[in-house]
């Protein structure tokens, strides 16, 4: 899509009615990439930063955000496709707005994965994934443990604890919506019922 198509589409996506504050980019973001165009990611950022930066406390808080809403994409959209949007979104942000390797983490996944008890992590996950889901949670869950291998139980277990239910960055209303704009491009749309109505209801964000 050109830039000159993207820009109106973007537009409207900003200026929609009763959308969370500074998320309209989010969900651009993710339909992108969930649609497997990174190219389209990079105009996207600059047209971020143009109408909602300002100061470079602001477009560094856009990239962040930007950056870990396509990290939690992947957990919607697939690995590749966050890979490839990732690494066309660095190659349009300037270096004093990217988090380098053994600096600051702002999601401090790093210290989630080597100082912080596994248990302590997964459990907030599995808090996460009973929010989103409610009443249908322990069901679901026994869905994925009972589909012919229980590894895909302990996949979903490990992105809820680790990815998904991370709200250092986006809260966990953000992230319903971002996993909402993953859905739908991909016409799972009865799946994305729980998340649309958790939403609805004011996810609170979980404690670590």
């Amino acid at each position: 899509m050109s830039k000159v198509s993207l820009s109106p589409l973007l537009a409207s996506i900003r200026l929609t009615p009763n959308l969370p504050a500074q998320s309209w980019y989010l969900i651009a973001g993710v339909t992108l990439t969930t649609l497997n165009r990174p190219d389209d990611i990079a105009h996207l950022f600059q047209y971020a930063i143009d109408k909602d930066g300002g100061s470079a406390e602001k477009c560094l808080h856009i990239a962040r955000r930007t950056r870990e809403a396509l990290i939690k994409a992947a957990a919607i959209g697939g690995l590749p496709k966050t890979i490839n949007a990732l690494l066309a979104l660095k190659g349009a942000t300037p270096k004093t707005l990217i988090d380098e390797p053994l600096g600051y983490s702002p999601t401090e996944r790093p210290v989630e994965v080597y100082d912080i008890p596994t248990s302590k992590t997964l459990g907030r996950g599995q808090s996460f994934f009973d929010q989103i889901y409610g009443k249908l949670s322990k069901k679901v869950m026994e869905q994925m443990d009972r589909s012919g291998t229980e590894d895909l139980g302990i996949t979903v277990r490990l992105m809820y604890g680790y990815i998904l239910s991370n709200t250092n960055v986006l809260s966990a209303a953000e992230s319903s919506f971002v996993l909402i704009a993953g859905l739908i491009p991909q016409d799972v749309s009865v799946r994305s019922y729980s998340f649309n109505y958790s939403t609805l209801l004011g996810l609170t964000s979980p404690r670590r």
